[in-house]
């Protein structure tokens, strides 16, 4: 082999820390695409080794993200779903929870003929009835005054002792005291038994009237002095303490024909579950009837809440053959199954019951599942057989009763839906968890590409720098040769 003398030393190319250099003397340095450090990836092979990376990690990536993105689909899908079957039935139950209540058929309205008379108020213990009222006399105050005084004048020291029933009040009146002074004394007392003290500004001068904050004899007071009261504080208590025009009276009335008296014009206790408010004297007659618009309410409101749960569970259970969309709850046991027990209840008969349908209430089925009510078929039951609607939703075997108790198992705080609601929940979060987690081993996975095509960016630059070396090496023996010739 012909020695390449006279060319000069050349330096064979050499690696270090991931840079690829080569230098030749008498040749002059040479610096190659590959030469010195990768600034960027791909500089060595030529490739576009980003890309290359994203698509691999994509690759690798792509199925079980997609996987995990489906099952979070469907999970939320389904928990939206049971959300709405929840809402609807709870929406349902709560209209049960009134026509099962025995307060809303117990519901009593009571009229007077002569509303000038006055007005009654019932509760659910009333009982329906035709009466004749005569008011003879209203409940009144007892009122007393007191002689004139001149503005700021006193009256006389002592004690002065105001009683109302077994209640009594001393007040120590100083020999300074005007009847202003007195009165601001009755009205602050903590003991006060029951009087209002008022001072009037009359044409003879400034007198102090007495009113008796209730009505009734039993609520009349007595005014007296103590032992060594002043003469002018004992006139005062002789005249509040003198009977008037004003005294203390208790409401008169009968009811046809029996005598009834009250310390107040608002009389209970004489009728059973009826308050008579009275207003005037004079005669009147009293109604007492069943009041059945709180039932009809009641109906119509359950009407309503189940033709929307109905509504809600074709939304959830539909499924469109053209585009072949389901709903998220199509075939779901839980959904099933609340139609089962619905269904069961409201197509049976409440036995013992002579209504003993919905049907026969008035409440049919149409064509798509909801309810249809014909309110003049109820409100005739209403008016010939209060007792038998009643019995026939709030009874023990009624239909309010028995579908109250059925929904529960489903829309309790540990029901049937809670239970699946927070199932899906808890695999949700888990979900979560391995999206985060596949995040990361991609992470690691795109670095070990990263390092791998780095390393193979340096192979390939060395390999260039090889090559350039060589064919260097070979022009310089050409170009030798030929000048030897």
């Amino acid at each position: 082999m012909t020695s390449i003398s006279g060319v000069g030393t050349t330096t064979t190319p050499t690696t270090t820390g991931g840079a690829t250099g080569s230098s030749s003397s008498g040749l002059g340095s040479t610096n190659s695409p590959g030469s010195g450090l990768l600034s960027s990836a791909g500089i060595g092979s030529g490739l576009d080794v980003n890309a290359i990376i994203t698509a691999l990690v994509n690759a690798k990536q792509a199925g079980p993200s997609q996987q995990i993105s489906n099952q979070t689909t469907q999970l939320q899908a389904q928990e939206a779903g049971l959300t709405g079957l929840g809402s609807a039935l709870s929406s349902l139950q709560s209209t049960l929870s009134t026509l099962g209540s025995s307060l809303t058929f117990n519901s009593y309205a009571a009229t007077f003929g002569n509303t000038a008379v006055g007005t009654a108020t019932t509760l659910p213990n009333a009982q329906p009835g035709n009466y004749n009222l005569v008011v003879n006399h209203l409940a009144t105050a007892q009122k007393r005054s007191s002689a004139a005084y001149a503005s700021g004048s006193a009256v006389g020291a002592g004690t002065l002792t105001v009683s109302v029933g077994n209640q009594t009040m001393n007040l120590n009146v100083s020999a300074t005291d005007s009847i202003s002074t007195i009165a601001t004394a009755i009205n602050q007392s903590s003991g006060n038994p029951g009087v209002q003290a008022t001072v009037v500004n009359g044409a003879n001068g400034a007198q102090l009237l007495l009113t008796s904050t209730k009505t009734g004899v039993a609520n009349a007071f007595t005014v007296n002095t103590g032992a060594g009261s002043s003469t002018g504080l004992s006139s005062l208590a002789t005249a509040l303490n003198t009977a008037g025009a004003n005294e203390a009276s208790d409401a008169s009335l009968s009811i046809d024909g029996i005598a009834v008296t009250s310390a107040t014009n608002s009389v209970s206790g004489a009728l059973n579950g009826v308050t008579l408010n009275l207003t005037a004297t004079g005669s009147s007659s009293l109604t007492v009837s069943q009041d059945t618009s709180g039932v009809t309410t009641a109906v119509n409101a359950f009407v309503s809440a189940y033709n929307s749960y109905v509504s809600t569970v074709g939304t959830l259970s539909s499924y469109d053959p053209s585009s072949q969309q389901a709903g998220v709850l199509l075939g779901d046991t839980t959904l099933m199954s609340v139609q089962r027990q619905i269904n069961s209840v409201l197509s049976s008969n409440v036995p013992g019951n002579s209504i003993g349908s919905l049907a026969a209430l008035g409440l049919t089925r149409n064509a798509d599942g909801t309810l249809a009510l014909n309110s003049a078929t109820l409100n005739t039951a209403l008016q010939n057989n209060p007792g038998a609607v009643q019995d026939l939703f709030a009874g023990p075997k009624g239909y309010a009763t028995r579908l109250n108790s059925s929904l529960d198992g489903f829309t309790a705080s540990n029901g049937i839906i809670a239970t699946r609601t927070a199932s899906i929940q808890n695999q949700l979060t888990n979900l979560s968890q391995e999206s985060t987690a596949l995040t990361a081993r991609m992470n690691v996975y795109t670095t070990q590409l990263r390092q791998q095509y780095t390393a193979l960016d340096t192979l390939m630059s060395s390999l260039n720098n090889t090559s350039s070396y060589l064919t260097s090496s070979l022009q310089a023996m050409l170009n030798s040769n030929s000048s030897n010739k």
